[in-house]
């Protein structure tokens, strides 16, 4: 054992690996020096590929500016961001002269899927959550009795159940496992893992009473434990679902902790996990209804908008990646190689709980080939069909993998873009030029990368960004006034303010514009807006106003879409502006008026005129 393995052995969660392993991890280890006042890894940082263990010396935790926190030799530093896929929300620098170890994600990732590995990111998230500077912790759903999570009744068996029978009925009651009473009060439980491993694998009869391959007593909880407490003791004991009991010690249900994981709004990652390790439809299915909660556990938690969408933009590429490789296993190999582009506010990183998913689907290969577009279109069907299962709707204007346009041969694809680029005056030609030019690979070959790039060149096409320029005109705030603010005239949504077509959709038409104009392709809207302004394609100060103002509605969306998700409401995008202070109407109104002058000044700039 080499210094850095006997050094880890003894720093949690290094610790829990057993000396191989710990070699194995070791070897891959870099060693990195930071003078004092160096910066580690600055705040929005792209996703980290990587962990740092400091060695020696101390990093500070810093936020805006303000160090947060102190770290010192030992602590793991990074591994939210690694494990998240999302940039980093706090930034780190040397205190002092500082010594770390730099371990990438492929050496580390499975250690912070066991439960040792998860025990300590859900500790330190919650020391780290404690010394936070921002104020008291708002309450959320880990914070809750553990007995409120229960979903149902828990399936109860007698000890002389077959097996059989107990893998049918929980099969049919969707229950994570069967409880058992013994005679002394206590209770014992099988899983469905326990199925698999002392039944199936150990070649058992079928016939065997539950009994005999049951685990007892079982550890048991209180139903006035809170969750995160729960999931803390379930990790310890490595066990994946636990009855919950009553005062007087009757089970009132069982939890797993794939629902303790969906509770714990600091750990969205875990659900990405849990997605990962889905062995069927259903199950990716079940995860996914479980986000409008979670969403609301991090809002509770005060993390920003733009964190939340890309929280949700994570998992939703989880959850296609996941069912495509379902999809692929059931349907047999591809007869070509293909690939899924994420396309409108998913490929921007932008989903809100409103959302829709825009996708297409690439191949390379004969675009006429009917087998090819026989299986991908059973393929998109079954993937689309699951999302939507999910709650995540397929886009209703037809812009999703399983509609017969937006599936083609990479050839086609590039045809089509040639042709929109050549005569943007083509029948919706804009619009899906605009649609395409975003799209952002998400399983398979990289064919969004040269179909991208096909727009890069945008600048070299007048005609085409005129009409870009048009088209990023057309969605403007909705007619009628109340109150000082633009609001729905007519219609089912009379006097509420449409918050996607007449306030968000208009500065990210502007920012595409702006971005493609730059030669900027797939990013988000806020990447697009400073792309634009550091080429010049926008003006500095129209770049900035309409960045302040997606953020005041991105903020104002997530409220909303909270807000029904607590009233048990389907979250949507039209905001009764009686229901805001005089002060956010006065914002609202004034970043209203700010898009709508940075509209006429664009119509101006190309010539088109804004009627």
């Amino acid at each position: 054992m080499h210094d850095i393995a006997e050094f880890l052995a003894h720093v949690s969660p290094f610790d829990a690996l057993a000396a191989e392993d710990l070699d194995a991890v070791s070897d891959q280890a870099e060693i990195e020096f930071f003078a004092a006042g160096a910066v580690i890894v600055p705040q929005g940082a792209p996703p980290l590929d990587a962990v740092r263990v400091v060695r020696r010396g101390g990093v500070e935790v810093v936020v805006d500016d303000a160090v947060i926190d102190l770290l010192g030799e030992g602590d793991v530093l990074g591994y939210a961001s690694m494990l998240a896929g999302l940039p980093a929300t706090v930034g780190f620098r040397a205190g002092e002269d500082t010594l770390t170890y730099r371990l990438p994600q492929e050496a580390v990732r499975e250690l912070f899927a066991r439960p040792e590995g998860l025990a300590y990111v859900v500790r330190r998230l919650d020391a780290f959550d404690q010394r936070r500077l921002d104020g008291p912790r708002t309450p959320d759903t880990a914070q809750r009795p553990v007995g409120s999570l229960v979903r149902g009744p828990a399936l109860v068996c007698p000890p002389d159940t077959s097996v059989q029978e107990a893998a049918r009925r929980a099969a049919v009651e969707g229950s994570p496992a069967v409880v058992i009473p013994l005679v002394n009060g206590d209770v014992g439980i099988v899983t469905d893992a326990d199925l698999r491993t002392r039944v199936v694998a150990a070649g058992l009869d079928l016939a065997t009473p539950v009994r005999e391959v049951m685990t007892s007593p079982a550890l048991t909880v209180g139903q006035d434990r809170l969750a995160s407490e729960v999931l803390l003791e379930m990790l310890d004991h490595g066990v994946r679902s636990v009855p919950v009991v009553s005062p007087r010690g009757q089970v009132v249900g069982v939890v797993s902790d794939v629902e303790l994981f969906a509770a714990e709004y600091r750990t969205p990652f875990l659900v990405r996990s849990a997605i990962a390790r889905a062995t069927t439809f259903a199950d990716v299915e079940a995860l996914l209804r479980d986000m409008p909660q979670i969403v609301v556990g991090l809002h509770d938690a005060r993390v920003g908008a733009s964190t939340i969408s890309a929280t949700l933009a994570v998992v939703w590429d989880a959850a296609v990646r996941r069912l495509l490789d379902l999809a692929v296993t059931d349907e047999g190999p591809p007869p070509v190689p293909f690939a899924w582009l994420a396309l409108g506010s998913h490929a921007r990183r932008e989903p809100m709980l409103s959302s829709d998913m825009d996708s297409a689907i690439a191949w390379i290969g004969d675009d006429s080939d009917p087998s090819t577009r026989a299986y991908v279109q059973r393929v998109a069907n079954r993937v689309v069909g699951a999302l939507a299962r999910g709650g995540i709707a397929p886009c209703g204007r037809g812009a999703n993998a399983a509609h017969p346009a937006f599936a083609r041969s990479l050839a086609s694809w590039q045809s089509e873009v040639a042709r929109w680029q050549d005569d943007p005056t083509m029948e919706q030609a804009l619009m899906l030029s605009s649609v395409v030019a975003e799209a952002r690979p998400v399983w398979g070959m990289h064919a969004g990368a040269p179909l991208m790039a096909a727009f890069r060149d945008v600048r070299s096409k007048q005609l085409l960004l005129r009409g870009l320029a048009r088209l990023a005109l057309t969605h403007r705030p909705p007619t009628g006034f109340l109150r000082d603010l633009v609001v729905e005239h007519t219609g089912a949504h009379a006097g509420r303010l449409d918050l996607k077509h007449g306030g968000l959709l208009p500065i990210v038409d502007l920012a595409r514009y702006g971005g493609l104009a730059a030669g900027i392709t797939s990013a988000s809207t806020r990447e697009r807006l400073r792309a634009a302004a550091a080429a010049g394609t926008l003006p500095t100060g129209d770049a900035r106003t309409l960045e302040a103002a997606f953020d005041l509605l991105t903020d104002l969306k997530l409220d909303h879409q909270v807000a029904q998700v607590q009233a048990e409401e389907p979250p949507d995008d039209y905001l009764d502006p009686a229901k805001l202070d005089q002060l956010t109407r006065s914002y609202l109104r004034d970043a209203f008026r700010a898009v709508a002058k940075v509209q006429r000044r664009i119509a101006s700039d190309v010539d088109i005129g804004l009627r």
